[in-house]
């Protein structure tokens, strides 16, 4: 085989229609990578409905609520998060499905005058650190690598399960982050940070694994729409307290602490979800529509585009609060437990539909407390 052979590429048949299609995905990736949207689907409309959000399969919900911030001067952050803490508590998610990130202690902060104490308004009216908050991740356990291994679910196998966010193909998740930012990142701790294409890689792995039915996103930074050009991932709501290029500004300040004590966006919002209760008809929709620019002065964005259902029609409590799973049914079961002995005293007694009945039935009964333990006294 002489040199010319050897450098000479191999002929192969072309094949043309193969080459027009790679050559449309790659110019439809860098579009998207351009516009910072995703390429347009030409899927058939089956595979995409069944990949599309409804409230069918939706089983139950978790937060992921992430303060980025540290030092004193940053006192409203944790004030945020804790007020969003406060408010998903308080419409049902039990702590179990709440993962809580704090990047600083406010509450025992030396310069807090109210120790164990933070609050939102000046007021005080209201104690969003309380005597039951469960934090997951704190101080400098609140890093970049903690927050993305946590979304993907790549923990190490001695994580505690309070650490970890157990969620499956029927998880709506809400995600909430708050902290200091710019076009496309996010600082954390102000020693790092994430950026909008880490964020949207992160949610890819998590949609490629099953592991939500739905994501609402929800950002309180400067530029926080910038976080969320780049989700290319089915089935996410989005809202963010600014736009590219505007800063998102704090509401007031409590003259008894010298700080800021919550942002303007995060403070209308928590107006808006204290008119909301486990029963509410409020909608998605109507929360999108929160702290117009006369109120926040600075314009809301927010995305709609990869999430299927409209939000008008969405209940808030399908984010912000529990799922109550009721089953009806016909049939007449028996739990109680029949009894020849009437004397027992570990039993509340109560009569058959029959009250002539000298049959009764033991409603409650109580087991041994300690078995084993009894066991070993005995």
């Amino acid at each position: 085989m002489g040199p010319a052979a050897i450098l000479a590429p191999a002929t192969r048949p072309r094949r043309p229609g193969l080459l027009w299609v790679g050559r449309w995905f790659a110019l439809s990736g860098f579009l998207a990578l351009v516009s910072g949207t995703s390429p347009p689907s030409d899927l058939p409309a089956s595979f995409v409905s069944s990949a599309t959000s409804s409230s069918q399969g939706h089983s139950n919900n978790w937060a992921v609520l992430v303060d980025t911030s540290r030092f004193w001067f940053n006192y409203r952050h944790v004030a945020n998060v804790l007020s969003i803490y406060r408010s998903v508590k308080r419409l049902g998610i039990p702590d179990s499905q709440i993962i809580l990130m704090v990047a600083d202690d406010m509450a025992c902060n030396p310069r807090n005058p109210r120790p164990a104490q933070v609050f939102n308004n000046q007021n005080e009216n209201i104690d969003v650190y309380g005597d039951d908050v469960e934090v997951d991740y704190r101080g400098y356990e609140v890093t970049v690598e903690n927050f993305v291994r946590l979304l993907t679910g790549r923990l190490p196998a001695s994580t505690p399960r309070s650490k970890r966010l157990l969620t499956d193909a029927g998880s709506n998740l809400l995600i909430y982050m708050t902290g200091h930012g710019g076009d496309g990142f996010l600082k954390f701790q102000d020693s790092e940070e994430i950026t909008n294409i880490e964020l949207a890689d992160a949610f890819e792995q998590m949609w490629s694994k099953r592991r939500y039915h739905e994501i609402f996103f929800m950002i309180d930074t400067c530029q926080a729409a910038s976080m969320y050009e780049r989700f290319y991932s089915p089935n996410i709501l989005a809202v963010a307290s600014s736009l590219v290029g505007d800063d998102s500004l704090s509401h007031h300040v409590d003259p008894a602490i010298g700080v800021y004590i919550i942002d303007r966006y995060t403070y209308y919002a928590l107006e808006f979800l204290e008119t909301v209760n486990q029963n509410s008809g409020k909608t998605m929709g109507e929360f999108l529509e929160v702290c117009p620019p006369r109120l926040c002065i600075s314009t809301v964005g927010k995305r709609t585009d990869l999430f299927a259902r409209n939000p008008y029609k969405v209940p808030i409590t399908d984010f912000f609060g529990s799922v109550r799973n009721v089953e009806l049914t016909t049939t007449y079961s028996n739990y109680s437990q029949m009894l020849t002995n009437e004397n027992d005293e570990d039993a509340e007694w109560f009569f058959l539909k029959d009250p002539q009945s000298p049959m009764r039935l033991a409603r409650f009964g109580y087991a041994s407390q300690l078995p084993v333990l009894e066991s070993l006294i005995h």
